[in-house]
């Protein structure tokens, strides 16, 4: 079983402190769902773990299977199993989906293996019918005049693809319609499983009628405030997040 543990992060973009204190442990097969009102720290925390440059860790320790991750570049990092699902996928024009998995797959092999064209389009076809992903997909530009529906489905195959010990998904659900929301979960859900941990970044409840979490965090002010079950998720669709600040405010 592996594991992701999160100790005391402090995380700053230039001089502004975003994440303050911050500890959560993720083990493989669990799916954890992190909401919060907008500028609380959610997206920054999953950068932050990803290896992104602008985001600078002050204090704290990413622990992956117990061994620290932060002097590794990202591509490091996503080789020792972090994957990160972007809010807002990159347009890659002229570049396919299928040459561009190829790549991402041969880059995190060994040095000197070579990637066997056969055996990879055999997984990948694998892969695509098991998200129910029309073949047709892989000649298109990666994300190129997609759909936002599009783009999170080829983030789902690229996930699909990479097997990732543990997933950040940074707001999946945003800018997706009910349908698309419901095939973006149906990926997920088919790829959830014992070698998988996820963290779900969300402002809405809507995405975890889909996809049940085994906990759902609040987090506010660039910490986690509160911690429960799915039925956490439906009060604050209830009641919104203002009675959690009172709250803390008279703690």
């Amino acid at each position: 079983m592996s594991s992701l543990e999160i100790r005391d992060l402090h995380v700053a973009i230039d001089s502004k402190e975003i994440v303050k204190g911050l500890s959560l442990t993720i083990n493989s097969g669990e799916v954890h769902a992190i909401m919060g009102p907008n500028g609380t720290g959610k997206s920054t925390l999953s950068k932050a773990i990803a290896g992104h440059p602008d985001y600078r860790i002050t204090q704290g320790d990413v622990l992956l299977d117990g061994r620290s991750i932060l002097e590794l570049e990202p591509d490091e990092r996503a080789r020792a199993g972090i994957f990160l699902a972007f809010q807002y996928p990159s347009e890659i024009p002229g570049v396919s989906i299928a040459n561009f998995l190829r790549a991402a797959v041969q880059a995190r092999m060994a040095e000197g293996e070579e990637l066997e064209a056969t055996a990879y389009y055999k997984r990948l076809y694998q892969k695509m019918d098991m998200l129910k992903i029309d073949r047709k997909f892989t000649s298109r530009s990666v994300n190129d005049g997609f759909s936002g529906g599009e783009k999170k489905r080829c983030e789902i195959l690229q996930m699909a693809m990479l097997e990732p010990k543990f997933s950040l998904m940074d707001e999946t659900d945003s800018g997706l319609d009910i349908d698309a929301l419901r095939i973006v979960a149906e990926g997920v859900n088919t790829l959830r499983g014992p070698g998988l941990g996820v963290l779900l970044i969300t402002h809405y409840q809507r995405l975890l009628n889909y996809i049940i979490p085994d906990q759902v965090h609040v987090m506010y002010d660039g910490r986690i405030v509160k911690t429960g079950d799915k039925s956490l998720a439906l009060e604050l669709e209830a009641r919104g997040y203002d009675w959690v600040k009172t709250e803390l405010a008279h703690a």
